[in-house]
């Protein structure tokens, strides 16, 4: 196939096995940056309740989708899931060789397997292989199960497999980065930092509802998913710390998102009894997300520090940055590189001084209004999406001029 100018048009099939697209913001970014480039674009993705269509066509980006078996916290459980979708990857990706063609297999992980899949059309078909570093894996075993051991060591084979097939590789930070090239071996000029900012063209802070407030002076907010590794259980004893032993009844907790943890997290609440203070929205709409977020006096960020959390970027951060709004967060590596002066920093892991710097926060209006609109320069200067396509684009164009 070639574009209206004549040349080439190249093929990228993307990969992808723990979010569906478009939902998975950072891929779909991506998908929609190259196809705006005249790559045609392909990905693979799991199916979920929301994205359940096994194919559609969405602004040029072919979507295709396979279903999972449900999760299950086992070494068994693991060996299923990752079975079933390397088949369902592996047969796609031959359907879309056939049907759309590609060049590139563009490889998202968790988990570092699909490297088997790219091995296949490399050896076979000549295609290129471009890694899309997304999580630690090894590190994301260690802070789960607080030990290394054997399957420690296998994700540590795995890893070194993936960057060893890989021609290019896609950091989504500086510490990712660094790792790439002292644990993968990797040469430096292989490795790009593409983050995962937002598009600040539709992360637009809108007008305030004061109705989310519940009638409270303040609000305090949180948006992410609600798993095992993302602490949010530190912000609802926080919140049990400011409204129980602090008697600071004038805040309002807003918690956006789901996940694995929520029902724990409300029963938590109640156990506490601070369910009045605190709403578990679940998964909402972005319009309505965006009008919460933009309503809230400040975001947090509970990730606890561990092995993954310290090293990784925490879309949560940018987002709340992206809508004007200050962060609290635990003093974590990615995480202060990413906000900087427009967040405070709790020791790691010390609930009440989590409380202590969001109350303190609540209580200097002029702070609050200075950090937000530094985390929002930041955003337009540095960190959102139209400074982070352009490095992908770079990525994908000195790869194929090798």
């Amino acid at each position: 196939m070639k574009d209206p100018a004549g040349k080439k048009e190249r093929g990228v099939l993307i990969i992808v096995e723990n979010l569906p697209v478009p939902f998975d913001r950072r891929v779909w970014m991506e998908s929609t940056t190259l196809r705006a480039r005249g790559y045609r674009v392909s990905v693979i993705c799991p199916t979920s309740n929301q994205y359940n269509l096994p194919y559609e066509e969405i602004d040029g980006v072919h979507i295709y989708r396979h279903p999972l078996p449900p999760e299950v916290s086992s070494a068994a459980g693991y060996l299923r899931e990752y079975s079933v979708a390397l088949w369902y990857q592996w047969r796609l990706a031959g359907r879309i060789r056939r049907k759309h063609g590609f060049d590139l297999i563009h490889a998202c992980n968790p988990p570092d397997l699909i490297f088997l899949v790219a091995l296949w059309f490399k050896v076979f078909h000549r295609k290129k292989f471009l890694f899309d570093h997304h999580d630690l894996c090894p590190e994301l075993y260690e802070s789960k199960f607080e030990r290394r051991g054997i399957f420690h060591r296998l994700l540590l084979i795995a890893e070194w497999c993936t960057f060893k097939l890989a021609d290019t590789v896609i950091s989504t930070n500086t510490s990712y980065r660094e790792i790439a090239i002292t644990r993968g071996g990797k040469d430096p000029n292989r490795v790009h930092v593409v983050r995962s900012g937002p598009d600040l063209n539709r992360f637009r802070r809108v007008s305030p509802n004061p109705v989310y407030r519940q009638g409270r002076i303040f609000l305090v907010g949180y948006l992410g998913v609600m798993g095992e590794f993302d602490g949010v259980h530190h912000l609802v004893e926080a919140a049990h710390e400011l409204i129980s032993n602090r008697h600071r009844n004038d805040i309002q907790f807003c918690l956006i998102g789901s996940g694995p943890m929520l029902e724990s997290l409300k029963n938590l609440a109640k156990e506490l009894q601070i369910e009045q203070n605190i709403e578990f929205t679940g998964r909402i709409p972005d319009e309505e997300m965006m009008e919460r977020l933009s309503t809230c006096d400040l975001g947090v960020d509970p990730d606890p520090l561990n092995p993954l959390n310290d090293k990784s970027t925490m879309n949560k951060i940018l987002e709340y940055m992206a809508l004007e709004v200050p962060v609290v967060q635990y003093d974590l590596t990615e995480g202060r590189r990413s906000a900087a002066e427009a967040s405070l920093y709790a020791e790691p892991n010390n609930v009440k001084e989590l409380a202590t710097c969001i109350e303190t926060l609540l209580a200097d209006p002029d702070r609050r209004r200075t950090m937000g609109m530094e985390g929002r320069r930041r955003m337009e200067e540095k960190l959102e999406w139209s400074h982070q396509g352009p490095k992908l684009v770079l990525a994908y164009d000195s790869l194929f001029e090798h």
